[in-house]
């Protein structure tokens, strides 16, 4: 879980105790101070009733179901602490591993017969059925690491279940029992939801089967830092909740309940949902293949701020950054370059940075795709060829100073920027495939407010390319000081523009 997303929301039942508060109260319209012609006249477009969702349960509740999970261990291998995991509890907390003892003082004799493993509880989650010959789709996260899965229905019926695939970047999984006629929901367009729509969701929160909690739809396309974008909710969603679905007022899922904002562990009013229709996608691979393939092109990118946008000359804060170009990849060979802003893909727009993941893992492999990137104040288009994504071919992050190499600073005193510069030796230009560039031989001032430090490599200032040192320090004494700048920084394996204001002091 990061940035306080609980992403396993299952758990085993718990005995909830619940206080009721009543506090309607209705007041008249002269206690209101209102007159009553004020009172009776009719507002346009307000809201005359909640709605009634007794009707809508009725109709999708059966579809939903309970999903528990066990995991095979053998006796002493849960309940009991065995030696493995009290060394380990040694080492983490008192700083040492716990010492072994001889055989015949304290160290159990091994058995001599194998130990038959059992079934323990795991977790509970929820799920929905997608066909009436079986198919459930639930959350990646529901059924990880199980090694058996039962899914319940309302009518008590319980089958055990078969996992046909899991995709992790999408939480989304499913599964096959062994059924007929069974009750299914249907799907929705998550892409044609509104911002203030009622939904409700059906789940198990707290093993609790088939609890109904209804809401809005706070926002669309929220941006969590994972693969997908999701719909957020105000609807009460807790552990055991994962996998169940989010209904919309025609009885058709949009999302899958998967993620929760929260300090607590529980609902904390902010929920979180993966819209159907990538849910949809990935489940016809699952059904399929067992597995997900998607497109890559070997890119690391990075946000495009407010600040780097206004000194590129773009109008607005959007696209991806490249921050890294495998070596070889497509990318490299289509001729993209660090510090390029990705600003569509095969004429889809990219809104933020990641836009770009899901666009091009959604491309056909093999595929050649047009690329429009904004370099030094123009737009680009290149040619680019789709490939397979196989393990996760990210480079390495920085890992510190720049290491571009040591000569005599082309100046003694510090620029407006706060920064003594070296020119890039003409090794290190070969290696990083540029064609100028300088090294930061001492910084100071706003530059290490900012981040920057000794070693770093400056290639670009706003969108202009930086061939030496002298070249640099002109450019830098020519910037307004009014207006920040930026420059294109490279540490390590890593590029990325870095906003800077130059100092007035300085000049």
């Amino acid at each position: 879980m990061k940035n306080n997303l609980k992403n396993n929301l299952s758990v085993g039942s718990k005995t909830l105790s619940a206080l009721l508060v009543s506090a309607s109260v209705w007041m008249s319209p002269a206690v209101l101070g209102m007159s009553p012609a004020v009172a009776a006249a009719p507002v346009t477009g307000a809201v005359m009733g909640l709605p009634d969702f007794a009707d809508l349960v009725d109709r999708v509740g059966p579809a939903v179901v309970n999903i528990r999970t066990t995991e095979l261990v053998k006796p002493g291998g849960r309940g009991e602490v065995g030696e493995d995991e009290m060394a380990e509890f040694m080492r983490r907390f008192f700083g040492g591993a716990m010492p072994v003892p001889p055989q015949g003082q304290g160290r159990k004799t091994p058995r001599r017969n194998p130990v038959p493993e059992e079934a323990v509880p795991r977790g509970v989650g929820s799920g929905f059925i997608l066909s009436a010959d079986g198919y459930v789709m639930t959350n990646a996260h529901v059924v990880d690491g199980a090694d058996e899965v039962f899914v319940t229905l309302t009518d008590k019926r319980e089958f055990k279940a078969k996992v046909l695939g899991a995709d992790a970047r999408t939480d989304v999984a499913v599964l096959k029992i062994e059924g007929e006629k069974l009750p299914f929901l249907l799907m929705g367009d998550s892409d044609k939801i509104r911002v203030g729509e009622w939904v409700i969701a059906i789940g198990s929160p707290f093993n609790l089967e088939n609890t109904v909690t209804a809401g809005i739809i706070s926002a669309k396309q929220r941006d969590t830092g994972d693969y997908l974008a999701l719909i957020q909710s105000d609807v009460a969603v807790n552990p055991g909740n994962s996998g169940g679905p989010l209904i919309n007022m025609r009885g058709e899922v949009i999302g899958i309940n998967s993620q929760i904002a929260t300090l607590s562990g529980a609902y904390n009013g902010i929920s979180f949902a993966v819209p159907i229709d990538e849910a949809i996608r990935v489940s016809e691979q699952l059904k399929k293949n067992g597995k997900v393939t998607r497109g890559r092109i070997g890119v690391q990118i990075s946000e495009v701020n407010k600040e780097v946008a206004e000194s590129l000359g773009l109008k607005n804060a959007q696209g991806a950054g490249v921050a890294m170009v495998e070596p070889d990849g497509p990318a490299d060979k289509a001729g993209i370059k660090p510090g390029d802003i990705i600003l569509k893909f095969n004429g889809t727009p990219i809104a933020r940075s990641s836009d770009l993941p899901r666009v091009v893992g959604g491309t056909a492999i093999g595929s050649k795709a047009t690329i429009t990137v904004w370099r030094k104040g123009q737009q680009l288009d290149l040619p680019v060829n789709v490939v397979e994504m196989d393990a996760d071919k990210t480079g390495k992050g920085a890992t510190g100073k720049g290491k571009g190499g040591k000569a005599e600073p082309e100046q003694a005193k510090s620029n407006a920027l706060g920064l003594i510069v070296t020119d890039l030796p003409a090794d290190k230009r070969k290696e990083l495939g540029v064609d100028g560039g300088v090294v930061i031989a001492d910084v100071d001032g706003v530059s290490e407010a900012a981040g920057l430090d000794e070693g770093d490599i400056l290639l670009q200032l706003n969108n202009t390319a930086i061939k030496d040192a002298k070249q640099f320090n002109a450019l830098v004494a020519k910037l307004d000081p009014k207006k920040r700048s930026v420059v294109l920084v490279r540490r390590g394996d890593q590029t990325q523009f870095i906003s800077l204001r130059p100092s007035e002091l300085a000049k």
